[in-house]
């Protein structure tokens, strides 16, 4: 179960606004719908939130690029919402890594045959190749706002409403929930 919801930060406070990710595709697609709920061109954060497995936030500064903090990446790699966020520069991956060996068969089977034997017995297969276990991005995304490094690394359980909680805006925040 997946709960997201864009908060807008405004003169008046913070504004929430449920938001369905249905028709994003890429962190390009959901820094335009970020921007769409704030024509001031003021903050606007995105919470993406599956259960207990892992959060993320993106941060969005009028035209600037968008920051990104996801807490756990290989959990988030599992997910079809985490693999807009887990982008090549966020993993530190350089983008035409490979492109050119994709189209070889290196798996030393003939014929090209694959050895599925070895995805099967892996439980994290197909969530991407260097995807790291834990927290990756800008983890200071939310110190202006009040939230330390510290304090986004710790959390776990709940951690859209106890960030709302922080901001100021978890009354805000439950509107939409």
């Amino acid at each position: 179960m997946y709960f997201a919801a864009l908060l807008a930060r405004t003169e008046d406070g913070w504004e929430a606004s449920d938001t369905e990710l249905d028709d994003v595709e890429t962190l390009s697609d959901l820094a335009d719908l970020a921007r769409e709920a704030s024509p001031d061109e003021d903050t606007v954060l995105v919470l993406i939130e599956q259960e207990d497995a892992w959060f993320g936030v993106v941060r969005v500064d009028g035209e600037e690029d968008p920051r990104i903090y996801v807490s756990d990446a290989a959990a988030a790699a599992r997910s079809s919402y985490g693999e807009i966020l887990l982008t090549d520069e966020l993993l530190g991956r350089d983008p035409d890594d490979g492109d050119d060996l994709d189209a070889l068969d290196l798996d030393g089977t003939e014929d090209g045959d694959s050895d599925d034997d070895e995805a099967d017995d892996d439980p994290v297969a197909g969530t991407g190749e260097g995807v790291p276990h834990g927290p990756v991005g800008d983890a200071q995304i939310l110190d202006d706002l009040g939230v330390s490094e510290k304090e986004l690394r710790s959390l776990a359980t709940d951690a859209v409403t106890e960030i709302a909680e922080a901001l100021g805006a978890s009354e805000t925040l439950e509107t939409v929930r």
